[in-house]
């Protein structure tokens, strides 16, 4: 997603936060700025649309100079991609210029409320509220730092910020409360970034800003505070990494560092689509109207691989929330069978890199028959999107591991929303009900944090079975995609045969499978507040005593304290409750870390397993 940098010290600034701003590319973005105070205390601003080139040539053709400024690579979510609504972004009087990362939910309201006190805006950005608020607040006769304290504490939302007044020469406030920022230590300099590689080139001792915490910064030193003004202190950490593993930000493998963002993609797809007080959808920006998305009578979902197995859990998710008939097919088996597509019907093409061949050739069979098309993809700018009437984008930033793993939850999660959506435009997702889902959705990175908390469980798991040579993954109506795509992750990393199978087919063949050495994953968490989820609970528990019966081992994927399916269990994964709709995207990530961790003990280079490539654009 977007990129932060800032400095203040004795060197010339503009190439310091350009350089920055390149080394944060790979986050994903459509806009860049950098803005400078200059010797005389003007403020100096540059933007551009696109590539960061088109920034870079706008300072060459004319220069900004001075010691201390703020850069920014902007991914839009409120605004369309446009110079206009670029960061840098200042208030009224261009006394106060900042740059953002996140949402600022309240911000409708509080632009009314600047506006009916005679503001204009000038963007289409919930941003500028931000620099409007900390102009009013100094104007009012607080100080730099008390009237950044007092704007962060009115705005609801995830945000990180860091800001300049031309009233409080070489100093940037940095605020976080949601997105990360790191605070880089030099000799009279000092940085701010968003992410470690920005500023890595400059210095190595660093800490990192916690939710609640503002960062004064200047050439004498940061001054550390929460949003109360008490002071706090963080520990500084000096960063030895190599560029290669800078760029795996310390982990060990690309996959490893992507299943742990997985909370944060999850959170960014989120971002400027769900209201959290009302529970209303927002989709905009796409060629299908809200009265076409309530006219549609059928849906199609088309998919390969992982992107599949997110379909196949939409489909569960549209059909109870929109109460509209689904069908799922893989992209490489679509237009080979001359499909049938009735009038009224959605195609959604989904692709993380938007360049899946087989998808795209999918997609123009769908359109050809007269179908629109919706893309999840994650990738702006790529094929898919391109031809799709509409777009939504996962946000989940660059995967470099072959085997999927954010984007999975980014498909899934894009797929909740737009099932939601359809089912608000149709009528048959209560207002009540929304409400509740978008509880229970803006939790969830919070629980998956939690999941990943345990990982040495998934380790010590990992080592009692990484010799097995076969394993079968279980799991009943919109879990039964899971135990497929948790099958697919062993397989494609591990090169260990490993089966998806609906728990309820078991006495029609895979019973047969079934001895000692056998593990079997069992998707066993459910909703108690849900009747449906919990019926299929005690089926699943059922299915369980047959593996046992056969003295199978049993890995079980079962609520926290659930202590009747512990006891059934060889060995138990407890992941927290949520919706049933929404417990794909718990189970998952437990899945995905038992197939690392064997693969890592195996010696499988789980970044680029064999014969496999990231984006199949061939057919």
């Amino acid at each position: 997603m977007c990129g932060i940098v800032g400095y203040v010290g004795a060197r010339k600034t503009a190439p310091i936060i350009l350089e920055g701003l390149r080394r944060l590319e790979y986050r994903g973005y459509d806009s860049a700025g950098i803005a400078v105070v200059g010797a005389d205390g003007s403020l100096l601003i540059r933007r551009a649309s696109g590539k960061l080139h088109n920034l870079e040539e706008a300072v060459q053709l004319s220069p900004v100079d001075g010691h201390f400024g703020i850069g920014h690579t902007r991914w839009a979510t409120h605004g369309r991609p446009t110079e206009e609504n670029a960061h840098p972004h200042t208030g009224p009087a261009k006394n106060v210029v900042l740059v953002h990362n996140g949402i600022v939910e309240n911000y409708l309201d509080l632009r009314r409320e600047l506006e009916a006190r005679g503001h204009v805006f000038i963007t289409e950005t919930d941003t500028e509220v931000v620099a409007h608020l900390v102009e009013v607040y100094l104007d009012g006769g607080q100080s730099f730092e008390e009237a950044v304290r007092t704007t962060v504490k009115r705005i609801n939302g995830v945000f990180a910020l860091a800001i300049m007044s031309c009233r409080e020469p070489g100093k940037i406030i940095a605020a976080r409360n949601g997105p990360p920022v790191v605070i880089g230590l030099g000799e009279n300099e000092y940085f701010v970034a968003s992410d470690v590689p920005a500023i890595l080139s400059h210095t190595r001792d660093m800490f990192f800003l916690d939710d609640g915490d503002l960062a004064v910064v200047t050439c004498d030193g940061v001054k550390l505070m929460d949003f109360e003004g008490t002071p706090i202190k963080r520990q500084v950490t000096h960063i030895l990494w190599d560029p290669i593993l800078a760029e795996k930000g310390g982990y060990k493998h690309f996959m490893l560092k992507e299943i742990y963002e997985q909370p944060r993609a999850v959170r960014d797809t989120l971002l400027g689509r769900v209201g959290q007080e009302s529970g209303h959808i927002f989709l905009e920006e796409m060629a299908i109207t809200p009265e076409e998305f309530a006219g549609f009578q059928h849906i199609r979902i088309v998919a390969c691989g992982t992107s599949w197995h997110a379909g196949l859990t939409g489909k569960f998710m549209i059909e109870r929330l929109a109460r509209l008939p689904v069908e799922v097919d893989y992209g490489s088996e679509f237009r080979y069978r001359d499909p049938i597509i009735p009038e009224r019907t959605l195609t959604v093409v989904i692709s993380q890199s938007g360049e899946t061949a087989d998808t795209i050739a999918a997609q123009r069979e769908a359109k050809q028959k007269g179908s629109k098309t919706l893309a999840i993809c994650n990738v702006i700018g790529s094929m898919i999107p391109r031809e799709a009437s509409g777009t939504l984008l996962t946000h989940a930033g660059p995967e470099i591991g072959v085997a999927s793993t954010k984007a999975f939850t980014s498909q899934v999660t894009a797929l909740f929303v737009l099932a939601m959506y359809l089912g608000q435009q149709r009528g048959t997702l209560s207002d009540e009900a929304s409400r509740s889902l978008v509880g229970e959705l803006v939790r969830l990175p919070g629980k998956l944090e939690h999941l990943l908390g345990k990982e040495n469980h998934y380790e010590d798991i990992a080592k009692a079975l990484f010799r097995a040579t076969d394993f079968l993954y279980l799991g009943r109506g919109i879990h039964f995609p899971i135990a497929l795509e948790g099958a697919l992750k062993l397989k494609e990393i591990s090169y260990i045969h490993a089966e998806g199978y609906p728990a309820g087919e078991m006495k029609h063949g895979p019973n047969a499978l079934i001895d000692e050495k056998l593990p079997v994953v069992v998707l066993a968490a459910y909703d108690p507040a849900d009747a449906s989820s919990r019926i299929r609970y005690e089926k699943t528990l059922s299915n369980i005593q047959e593996v046992k019966a056969r003295e199978g081992i049993v890995i079980g994927i079962i609520n926290e304290g659930d202590e009747d399916a512990r006891k059934m269990c060889s060995y138990a994964i407890e992941i927290p409750t949520t919706s049933e709709m929404l417990l794909p995207l718990l189970e998952i990530v437990p899945l995905q870390l038992l197939a690392y961790h064997i693969a890592v003990r195996l010696g499988c280079d789980v970044d680029q397993p064999r014969n496999l490539a990231k984006s199949v654009t061939v057919e």
